[in-house]
Parts: structure tokens; sequence; C-alpha cells
């Protein structure tokens, strides 16, 4: 499935049930753009996520790399999804990977091209740990 927004192809996963409640819809897959970060809802999964083409500071550990996708492609409405944000980070923590460091990261890879300013973000994020 392609972006709706820039047409490049999503990485899909598969949302356990423990995170269906942070995805917006009610479908149980979701796909994050690796070009403009925008989280869509998906009906289903093709396979095993593919996280290691996000970027190259993004972690390929499914524990972390899952919480954290959900994550990135809620910043877009940190003001709507504040508590979900908050909770990700915490999953995000616990499985080893800092996601400070990470939007710092996304905030540098030159094919990420998102409006989201991430490192007013990451600024907004230190608050909230």
């Amino acid at each position: 499935m392609d972006c709706p927004h820039c047409e490049t192809a999503l990485v899909t996963f598969a949302v356990p049930p423990e995170y269906q409640e942070h995805l917006p819809g009610s479908e149980s897959a979701a796909g994050l753009c690796p070009r403009c970060l925008s989280l869509e809802p998906v009906e289903e999964s093709a396979g095993e996520p593919a996280f290691d083409r996000l970027s190259d500071g993004f972690p390929t550990t499914r524990e972390a790399a899952l919480p954290l996708a959900l994550l990135v492609g809620l910043l877009s409405n940190l003001a709507l999804y504040r508590s979900e944000i908050a909770t990700l980070l915490e999953a995000v923590e616990r499985a080893g990977t800092d996601p400070l460091l990470v939007l710092d990261r996304l905030d540098r890879d030159p094919e990420v091209e998102t409006d989201i300013d991430l490192s007013g973000r990451r600024r907004q994020l230190e608050q909230l740990l």
C-alpha cells in the first residue's frame, strides 16, 4: 500500500492488542510512511514489517520499533494523542531504545520529508518524559 500523501510505499505492521487503543481507526494493522512519517490504518499487514526501511536510525527490533512507529505517526497531533504518546514513549524506553535520539536521527535524515517539526516535537516530548 502506498502513502496517500506522498505515494511512497508504507512500512506495514500488525498492531498487537496492547497497542490497538493507540491506533486511530478500528483496523488491526498500520503503515508508516518512510518519507513523510504519516501513519495510516490498513486492513492487514503484509508479513514481517521492514522497519529498517524507515531510516538508518530507526530500531529494527519489534519491541522498540512497533511502539516507536506508532509514536512517530501520532506526533502530527500531539495535543490529541498526548496520553497515547506518553504510553508509547515508555514502551520504547522499556525496549531499550532512546526515542528522542531516534527523533534526532529522523530529523537529520535527508530522505525524510515531513511537515512535522521534529525538533520542536522532541522538545515537547522531553517534557512528557
